[in-house]
């Protein structure tokens, strides 16, 4: 239960160091969008990653090869998803949430806000991070597609 052996740390570390590697490798060649600010679908990848780095290391039973075509795949399909989405502003309007105006000149946007199951005391909070004491200065407060608010 506590030690099973000397072979299974030793794969974990050769497997572990050499999908490590080819994971850095995959996220460098995909570029910073990979691990850019995140939307929800760039989350689900991301964990994603996590779930399957995790799966190759400790799981005797999934080959090193098969764990970086998991990883290779996962990457790929990201990629190939953005790639459409800039290139189209449908299947942007589908993978990417659009931004939401939770107040406007010092006014709550009150059926957004509940759209969006964001609180009073959040935009504040927000405004207070922001350096300002209220509502009163304030432009808009927005809720960006990767979950912050942006107070103007």
């Amino acid at each position: 239960m506590f030690f099973q052996g000397w072979s299974g740390i030793a794969r974990t570390v050769i497997v572990g160091v050499l999908a490590y590697v080819v994971l850095v490798l995959f996220l460098r060649i995909s570029g910073k969008r990979t691990l850019a600010k995140m939307n929800a679908f760039d989350l689900v990848v991301t964990v994603a990653l996590g779930s399957t780095l995790s799966a190759i290391l400790l799981q005797e039973s999934i080959a090193l090869a098969e764990g970086i075509t998991a990883l290779a795949l996962l990457i790929g399909l990201q990629y190939l998803v953005t790639f459409v989405s800039v290139r189209s502003e449908d299947a942007a309007k589908v993978i990417r949430s659009e931004p939401t105006l939770l107040v406007r000149q010092g006014a709550l946007c009150n059926g957004a806000m509940r759209r969006q199951r964001i609180t009073e005391g959040e935009i504040l909070s927000a405004v207070r991070a922001n350096g300002h004491e209220g509502l009163e200065k304030v432009q808009a407060v927005v809720l960006e597609s990767d979950g912050s608010l942006s107070v103007i």
